[in-house]
């Protein structure tokens, strides 16, 4: 007997099946192998429908503990987080069906056991409309990109506002996956390529493991979609300037708001997929299947290999802080390094044209195959790094703050009293606002080739110094696996800060303000009694005529100068770097 189609497939590659046909698909094949295949919920979404993933495990190995106790690795693949891209979620019916029901392919579950999260973004899926993805090649209808806030799910990894993403959380200290694959369709140039992906090497990447993926899971992943008739590009394609090609291919950053970004906080390789959007549906789906295909077989040649490089990454994070004003500096920021290298590219001839629509630039692709090389830029450097102190310490009344480290899974202790002592703290100023909310907050970030809605960072300084922390105040210790998301929620300067994502904002607020006809007298007396403030007044009067011209900027300059305004504390950060932890009373578990 034949195996079952899946909706698309029935369709001709025309349809993607809603949220009901797939998991009436799913049911069906859980009916067939129920003791391979089980369909477990993980959360609910906003709009309070069932967060679904599909656990396909030999030997009937549901559970973490079970499986890993028989010496399987687990692969995590998330599909739909852009609900409006499916491709992901229709090569995914079709492979676990093949790893139920074919041969060649169960023989991956000897050593694997596969997690599907067919559709991550119920609520933006269900959206359906033939006027989704704009740019994309089908299907139609499709889902829209946000959740039901219209929240962008893929841009909330580390914040974590959605009940999406808190459920995914969970799933992930649940199970621990050591490989997370994250399925979309890429927007961009026009190429030959169906299949584009990206697998991180950069510097905040366990050493062992970029090799490997750089070595060993790039090339096989490659030449299993070539066997399989399709083209993959081992490596994102954006176009440094999308008027002009020739310019080439740009790098791409990776925050921790992205899910492989996250993926690198959690010590795990992972794979971006990007399927491209002008290539038919029939393509996409079964090229994206092709290279799920690949990776599985490799994964499971490799998975002593995949074990022991995941341990030698905890352990190498449960280090961070510990080693003291010895350690090496912790990467925060990654940056392109500015070097460019000229690479094969199978791309189409095009015509860079003045627009008479646009008035700008724009480039009219041809489907003549244009197999020349492009500059590429390559290689990634720190931009900004951090010694780990040994613990954080965040005043209880940051309830939210707290509250996300918990939903992460980062372990946490309580202070039993008051507790006064010598800590590392930041002060810092200069921030900027956007005009326009991003991803429903005002975030003052910059950079990691998100929507163009961010301020400008300003400076944090660090000194020592003595602080008080009330009973209950949080304590986290960086010797633990999840060290890492510790540190990038904690230090300002990560690309993204709770400080930076807005959780903070208060402590940039003046709350207390002087009269006018009060400063108007100590201005006057100060004025006259000190020569230096004179000065200075003068200068900025002379250099600024804005400010000249402001009556109330005149007056919040002596305000500003003033120990009244200093007692507001305006730019202190609130969380303490510890460098030691003795004295510090913890409430006993």
């Amino acid at each position: 007997m034949p195996p079952p189609e899946t909706p698309c497939e029935l369709s001709g590659y025309r349809t993607t099946p809603d949220l009901a046909a797939t998991r009436t698909f799913l049911d069906a094949l859980r009916s067939a192998h129920p003791g391979t295949l089980r369909l477990d919920r993980f959360g609910t979404s906003g709009e309070g429908r069932e967060l679904t993933v599909a656990v396909v495990s030999k030997d009937g190995l549901f559970e973490p503990g079970a499986a890993r106790g028989a010496g399987r690795v687990v692969v995590l693949v998330q599909n739909c987080i852009h609900a409006g891209e499916p491709d992901g979620k229709d090569a995914c019916l079709a492979l676990v069906r093949d790893l139920l029901e074919d041969p060649s392919l169960a023989e991956v579950l000897d050593r694997v056991v596969v997690l599907v999260i067919p559709v991550y973004n119920v609520d933006g899926h269900e959206r359906r409309s033939e006027f989704h993805r704009f740019n994309q090649n089908g299907p139609v209808p499709a889902g829209w990109r946000a959740n039901g806030t219209n929240l962008n799910l893929n841009r909330d990894y580390l914040k974590a506002d959605a009940p999406e993403t808190r459920a995914l959380l969970g799933l992930l200290r649940r199970w621990e996956p050591d490989f997370f694959v994250d399925d979309h369709v890429t927007d961009g140039a026009d190429f030959q390529y169906d299949i584009t992906f990206a697998l991180d090497t950069t510097p905040d990447v366990y050493p062992g493991t970029a090799e490997w993926l750089r070595a060993v899971v790039a090339p096989e992943l490659v030449r299993g979609a070539q066997d399989a008739g399709h083209l993959a590009f081992p490596g994102p394609v954006f176009l440094i300037d999308d008027t002009d090609p020739a310019r080439g291919l740009a790098f791409n950053e990776d925050p921790p708001h992205f899910s492989t970004g996250y993926m690198i906080l959690e010590n795990r390789p992972s794979l971006l997929v990007e399927m491209h959007m002008l290539k038919d549906y029939r393509t996409r789906v079964t090229g994206n299947y092709a290279l799920l295909a690949s990776l599985l077989r490799t994964i499971r040649r490799d998975a002593d290999r995949l074990r022991t490089l995941n341990r030698d990454a905890d352990r190498a994070a449960e280090r961070l802080g510990i080693d003291g004003p010895n350690a090496d500096p912790f990467p925060l920021v990654i940056a392109k390094s500015g070097t460019t290298e000229s690479v094969p590219f199978l791309g189409y001839e095009y015509e860079r044209v003045r627009s008479d629509v646009s008035g700008g630039y724009a480039v009219r692709y041809s489907h003549v195959p244009d197999n020349e090389a492009i500059p590429i830029e390559r290689g990634a450097t720190i931009a900004v790094s951090v010694r780990p102190p040994l613990a954080y310490i965040i005043p209880p009344s940051w309830t939210e703050v707290i509250d996300v480290l918990a939903a992460h899974g980062v372990a946490i202790d309580r202070t039993s009293a008051t507790w006064t002592g010598t800590v590392e703290r930041y002060r810092c100023g200069g921030m900027r606002w956007p005009p326009r909310p991003f991803e429903g907050r005002f975030p003052i970030l910059r950079g990691g080739n998100v929507e163009d809605a961010f301020g400008t960072f300003g400076t944090c300084t660090l000194s020592s110094e003595p602080m008080t922390f009330p009973a209950g105040s949080a304590v986290v210790r960086l010797g633990q696996r999840l060290a890492k998301v510790a540190i990038h929620w904690l230090e300002p300067e990560a690309p993204d800060s709770a400080l930076r994502w807005g959780f903070f904002h208060a402590i940039f607020e003046q709350k207390e303000s002087g009269e006018g006809y009060v400063l108007e007298k100590v201005a006057a007396e100060r004025l006259a009694a000190e020569p230096s403030l004179r000065g200075e007044f003068d200068g900025r009067l002379h250099a600024d005529p804005t400010f000249a011209a402001d009556p109330a900027a005149r007056l919040q300059f002596f305000y500003e100068r003033s120990p009244w305004y200093t007692a507001q504390r305006i730019g202190e950060y609130p969380v303490g770097r510890l460098l030691s932890l003795e004295g510090l009373p913890l409430a006993s578990k």
